[in-house]
């Protein structure tokens, strides 16, 4: 099907109850990825690290999620979901027991499978909700997929924090979370339908993995739309989920738990900006408003937050992050809409490459800038703000490319139709 072209308005149940399995998924991915951040102290005095060495070993999991996120949606082209995101959840199981062994190198290699198995969520998520739900509810879909996924991201903080403190040892989180997976990896194989995919006679190639990836990447609009969102993740993958509790503890919020669940609203506030700004996009018809609209709350939350902390209210200004934060999905609905449907996992999958590809070479810049502002010596508030100045400026940038995109909403693409439904009502 090509874009512009109008889907059915049929529900396919099937689809939508895998895809709620789907969620436990990404919700529980999402939750591993951000819990690092609450042991920011556990793994520096296991480890020795420093500020770029922990800001390294946590970003490095942006390396194999961004990456893996090409095969993932290509995997999901060709041989469906059934069997490909239960791998994926096996994968990140296996990255959880990696990361307890107990020194640096397979720490690493624990967090590098971590983060190849999470790379299958989201576009296994969108995958099956794309074939589960009608086109006109596509940014809602992906809105709520999302929202799944950071209120993972939101307990991985503020309900990881407490589970830490209540257990003998940090290492027994990860082993129990890597049991539970391999749990949920049996229930998919059960809930997903198999999909017959449309088969050629290159279909058996290995050239045949790569020609949706090839399609999408020769578009320019998924270029664009993968540099907006990666630009508007930052904050959140980087600022929140790395450094988030430690930024809180130099402003003056001792209380470790207290830090935690501060941090922990910037995930929530996606919870509801999520399906909140998608659903808006899809009342509206229009993509680039909301998206815009959204990027610009981001930068006036972030600039609050570094440059007015004491001003600023406790849990406001990370929830109005978080919500402003949920225009970053958008982007994910418009690489859908500019590309042939055929391509739809690969196209999910070239969004996640570019937009943690940016989390993966800007995590250790943002570690270094750190060590570089503070000379090596213990972090400050004023450390913080001047290295803060990089995400400001990268916010602002979004903003200007967003004007850039391709409006692919229903009121630009079925202009003719949509005023006809107007008139009825």
């Amino acid at each position: 099907m090509q874009p512009g072209k109008p889907q059915t308005n049929e529900i396919h149940w099937v689809f939508v109850i895998a895809w709620l399995f789907a969620l436990i998924f990404y919700f529980l991915q999402y939750g591993l990825r951000s819990a690092p951040s609450v042991m920011v102290a556990d793994l520096t005095t296991a480890y020795g690290l420093t500020a770029l060495g922990i800001s390294s070993l946590i970003g490095v999991y942006y390396y194999t999620y961004s990456s893996f996120a090409l095969v993932a949606g290509a995997c999901l082209d060709r041989y469906g979901p059934k069997y490909t995101i239960p791998v994926g959840v096996v994968t990140l199981a296996a990255g959880c027991a990696l990361f307890v062994v107990g020194s640096i190198v397979p720490a690493t290699a624990g967090r590098l499978l971590q983060g190849a198995g999470s790379a299958v969520a989201f576009p296994g998520a969108v995958y099956l909700a794309v074939q589960g739900f009608p086109a006109r509810y596509l940014a809602t879909a992906i809105g709520f997929t999302q929202m799944a996924g950071m209120f993972g991201g939101s307990a991985g903080q503020f309900l990881v924090a407490p589970i830490v403190k209540a257990i003998p040892s940090w290492r027994e989180f990860w082993i129990y979370s890597g049991i539970l997976l391999v749990g949920l990896a049996v229930v998919l194989v059960l809930v997903i339908p198999r999909k017959e995919i449309e088969r050629s006679a290159e279909h058996h190639t290995f050239a045949s993995i790569l020609s949706p990836i090839r399609l999408v990447l020769q578009n320019p609009q998924s270029y664009l739309c993968g540099i907006v969102a990666g630009l508007l993740f930052l904050p959140t993958t980087i600022g929140d989920m790395i450094w988030g509790v430690r930024f809180l503890q130099v402003e003056g919020v001792s209380n470790y738990l207290a830090a935690s669940d501060r941090a922990s609203m910037v995930p929530l506030g996606w919870v509801i900006g999520c399906p909140l700004l998608g659903y808006l996009a899809d009342y509206m018809g229009l993509r680039k408003p909301v998206l815009i609209g959204g990027a610009i709350i981001m930068l006036l939350a972030s600039a609050a937050i570094i440059y007015l902390p004491y001003e600023t209210p406790a849990y406001v200004g990370g929830f109005l992050l978080g919500l402003g934060s949920g225009a970053a999905m958008i982007p994910y609905s418009m690489i859908k809409e500019t590309n042939p449907d055929k391509v739809k996992g690969s196209a999910t999958g070239v969004m996640n490459f570019l937009v943690f590809l940016f989390s993966a070479l800007l995590a250790p810049v943002y570690g270094a800038i750190l060590v570089y502002v503070s000379g090596g010596a213990k972090l400050t508030l004023l450390d913080f703000q001047e290295a803060g100045v990089l995400g400001i400026g990268l916010i602002l940038l979004a903003i200007i490319l967003a004007f850039f995109l391709n409006e692919t909403g229903v009121k630009a693409r079925h202009p003719a139709a949509l005023a006809g439904v107007a008139s009825e009502n």
